[in-house]
């Protein structure tokens, strides 16, 4: 007996899985995955239709994924929309599914969360970032997701929040009380650059790296900016595909044309993103709006010196293995990368013991057993053995 009890779970409000979308799919396959091989039954809802980077990047679709129950259902893709529908019929089923626990990840997907806790299931609300303050979003998706986050305080049993400033803002807004779970990350292997060295002309430590979606919270026209202002041979490799944010990709490449050092990879994933982590100068993440960026925690497994805008939800995770800019400062992010390319011994000397900070304080065996528990399984030292063991032969 691995748990006291042995749930049927539901997950939805992600694109799909295996999938490295965005954040959220990598959390949803890390708790799912893991909940199985402690024995539960669990069911992720993905969604339809083609990869958000473009159907080029359409990966094989799956029934099952590491003993993970895969279903798909109807999608509108169009614009914002593909969130909205998928999450309205995933719901739907849940409702009507055998399940002992629904678990919503993210705000929009959360206006659906009273279907099945009228059915009498234990609904758990995940709260990946404050969606209605992302600039990607019109007026109606933006009042849609904030529909979504009112319907979490109202009717979920728990709520999870992956950084304290969210904490402290459904406490203020909504007097609602909230659990603190962060992300994790998984330790990882450095890889050679030889893909990279072939694609894109890239070495150990001739580039700066930014991950992630290319949209406006990241703050990458903010960054661009100041990568010209700095007087470096080393490159700005942008790394990462669009989310519903065309136009946005667009205007960067046209803000980057003037300048052959600065390189667009596109959506990336595999060897490819393993070794632009593994060889980076260091890492820049000049976010506006941040959840818990799982990037972030990902470039520090990889022994990354970190210089991130000084918003809580990415100045709390660096410690004193990076350093932050401050927004209000229309300089500072130039001026922080520049002292870091004219002083290497800085960069070496904070990423000696990066990966073993980052991975001792963010474990995802640690999330599951709490995500758990919040589910009503209790946290026993035989069920945190076996998690271990299973993820010892991942």
């Amino acid at each position: 007996m691995k748990t006291k009890e042995k749930l049927r779970i539901a997950m939805l409000g992600h694109k799909r899985i295996p999938s490295r979308e965005g954040g959220v799919e990598i959390v949803v396959s890390e708790l799912a995955t893991g909940m199985v091989s402690l024995g539960h039954s669990v069911t992720c809802y993905n969604r339809k239709g083609h990869h958000v980077s473009g159907e080029e990047f359409d990966g094989e679709r799956f029934a099952e994924y590491n003993g993970v129950k895969i279903k798909e259902v109807f999608t509108v893709q169009k614009g914002g929309l593909a969130a909205m529908t998928s999450s309205v019929f995933a719901a739907l089923k849940a409702a009507f599914g055998r399940y002992d626990v629904v678990h919503f990840h993210a705000e929009g997907p959360c206006a659906m969360l009273w279907l099945p806790k009228l059915f009498g299931k234990r609904c758990i609300a995940t709260i990946h970032g404050l969606d209605h303050q992302r600039a990607k979003w019109g007026r109606f998706a933006s009042r849609y997701i904030r529909f979504g986050e009112k319907c979490a305080v109202k009717f979920a049993d728990e709520i999870i929040v992956l950084s304290e400033n969210v904490r402290r803002y459904f406490k203020e807004t909504y007097n609602r009380e909230t659990v603190f779970i962060p992300n994790g990350v998984n330790p990882a292997q450095k890889k050679e650059a030889k893909e990279i060295a072939a694609k894109f002309n890239l070495s150990k430590d001739d580039y700066i790296l930014f991950l992630g979606r290319l949209v406006p919270e990241k703050g990458l026209e903010r960054l661009i900016e100041a990568y010209k202002n700095v007087k470096t041979d080393k490159k700005l490799v942008i790394a990462g595909g669009s989310s519903d944010t065309a136009e946005f990709e667009s205007k960067l490449r046209a803000a980057s044309a003037d300048n052959p050092n600065i390189i667009f990879t596109g959506f990336v994933q595999g060897r490819l993103l393993e070794e632009l982590f593994s060889n980076a100068y260091f890492y820049v993440l000049p976010s506006d709006v941040e959840g818990m960026p799982l990037s972030l925690l990902e470039a520090m497994s990889y022994g990354n010196f970190c210089l991130t805008s000084d918003i809580p939800e990415c100045a709390s995770v660096i410690g004193k293995y990076g350093c932050v800019f401050d927004r209000s400062k229309h300089d500072d992010l130039a001026e922080k990368m520049q002292n870091l390319c004219d002083n290497p011994e800085t960069v070496s000397a904070f990423r000696q013991n990066s990966a073993a900070y980052i991975c001792g304080r963010y474990n995802w065996n640690d999330v599951v057993l709490k995500t758990l528990e919040l589910y009503g399984c209790k946290n026993d030292v035989q069920a945190k053995e076996e998690l271990n063991e299973s993820s010892a032969h991942k």
